[in-house]
């Protein structure tokens, strides 16, 4: 999958969960259409100040999955991106720049919810089953 990494999770429309636990393990997971893969190693994501970039500040990992259905179970697609933030931005250029794209694309009231530019490190990526193959590809 690697050669259409991107292509693939960069293609609208698209839904995906981005799950997050706190220091304590309480689980979070939210869908998100935004995160946008820069290069195979990064991905960059829009959030206000929610209970996800709560868990982020306590604890920077987070799994990224994205399903499209198929006709039967086996047919589905859809990967799991393991992640891990490494930069968050409350201000400056970056969090400017997704502010202004998400207004054109989603209006000025889902811009102003933006508090924060998140840029995470992809660890690694399962496929969406793997029936027990064992497969995974670390990066």
């Amino acid at each position: 999958m690697s050669t259409g990494l991107m292509e693939y999770f960069n293609k609208q429309p698209r839904l995906g969960t981005l799950s997050t636990a706190s220091k304590e393990g309480q689980v979070n997971s939210a869908y998100f259409g935004s995160p946008r893969m820069v290069d195979e190693k990064t991905i960059v994501m829009a959030l206000s100040k929610n209970r996800t970039f709560t868990n982020l500040q306590e604890n920077p990992n987070a799994c990224y999955l994205i399903m499209e259905p198929g006709n039967a179970l086996p047919q589905w697609k859809g990967i799991r991106i393991y992640l891990k933030m490494i930069e968050c931005q409350t201000s400056g250029k970056k969090v400017d720049l997704m502010k202004k794209q998400l207004a054109e694309k989603a209006g000025e009231a889902a811009a102003k919810m933006i508090y924060a530019a998140i840029t995470f490190e992809v660890c690694s990526i399962r496929p969406l089953a793997d029936f027990g193959q064992g497969w995974e590809r670390s990066i």
